[in-house]
């Protein structure tokens, strides 16, 4: 009888693998699970009687500032307190909310808090270690680890009076329930770079991204307690320019106007259906995010210029964009 016998280095190299992606995951969740709270969001509904309902939210800075997503508190801006892993339990105070980035920042009652550190979701790649960290339900500290499944996603979001895309969403395999909304998506450093929003479906979590814009948003909560956006009233989509005009302006794509409002700054200035935008300011828009990027309040009431394409003739237009109800 023949005996096969197994080499045990092989064995050895795949534990020396797990033993690293434990060790990275491990360090994470020390790092950060002092940082997550579990929300617990109170608020009375006909008759008197109390609904509870909650999330989780990440402290980024020692004096008490916390991120979570909007829709965690979105009924809740009195009545929200915050649990810890070590057992301290403190009143939140809800500073601001922007339902169409679902991001909110509230603020913690004490001071000396364990604070995370914010990262940049830009660097991110398909395939890299993510780790989710929330606190949901009073489970403290649940951790989940999984990759990148994938980045470019788009997530809508609405208030009462708008709707819009979040875009750059990160799509993780790193398990979530809803209990998990507002914690905290880290990099293998352990720095935070979404916040999550989420679960797509089995096995697939949404986490808006901490960028250049949302950084823009956050700060703007944390001053001023909400973020004001300029708006042109036009719903659009990319659509590859003509082939010429790609040469022409060196880029494959702009914003086709699929609707627009009635009322709107847009059809003040007659822009219609099918136009394409192409710039504003000066500043090429080769798609939906670049038109949303350059819609800030700075613009609020200020005249501004878009190059539009209608019929294969660039033009440009005059008109003046409104602060976005939300």
């Amino acid at each position: 009888m023949d005996l096969t016998f197994i080499s045990s280095t092989g064995a050895h190299e795949e534990e020396d693998v797990l033993d690293a992606y434990s060790r990275a995951v491990i360090a994470v969740a020390e790092r950060l699970s002092p940082s997550v709270a579990n929300l617990r969001v109170s608020r009375r509904v006909r008759g008197g009687r109390r609904l509870d309902g909650g999330g989780s939210g990440v402290v980024v800075t020692p004096d008490g500032f916390m991120l979570t997503s909007a829709h965690v508190v979105a009924n809740g801006t009195s009545g929200v307190r915050a649990s810890f892993v070590d057992g301290s339990e403190v009143g939140v105070e809800v500073v601001g909310t922007d339902p169409l980035s679902d991001l909110a920042v509230l603020r913690a009652e004490g001071a000396d808090f364990a604070s995370a550190v914010l990262g940049d979701a830009e660097n991110l790649r398909v395939g890299q270690l993510v780790v989710a960290i929330g606190n949901p339900h009073g489970f403290a500290g649940s951790v989940t680890a999984g990759v990148v499944s994938a980045l470019g996603r788009s997530l809508p979001v609405r208030s009462r009076a708008a709707g819009r895309i979040v875009e750059n969403v990160i799509q993780t395999d790193a398990a979530l329930n809803p209990g998990n909304s507002g914690g905290a998506l880290a990099d293998g450093h352990g720095h935070v770079v979404g916040i999550n929003t989420a679960v797509a479906g089995v096995g697939l979590g949404l986490a808006v991204p901490i960028n250049e814009t949302t950084r823009k948003i956050i700060g703007a909560l944390m001053s001023e307690g909400r973020f004001r956006r300029a708006y042109l009233g036009i719903a659009g989509g990319p659509r590859p320019l003509p082939p010429r005009l790609a040469r022409e302006l060196g880029r494959e794509t702009g914003v086709e106007i699929v609707e627009i409002v009635e009322g709107s700054p847009a059809a003040d200035a007659g822009l219609r259906a099918e136009d394409l935008i192409v710039e504003l300011n000066g500043i090429a828009v080769a798609g939906v995010d670049d038109l949303q990027r350059l819609m800030a309040g700075e613009l609020i009431g200020e005249s501004v210029t878009l190059e539009t394409v209608r019929d294969g003739k660039r033009a440009k237009i005059e008109l003046v964009p409104v602060e976005l109800e939300v």
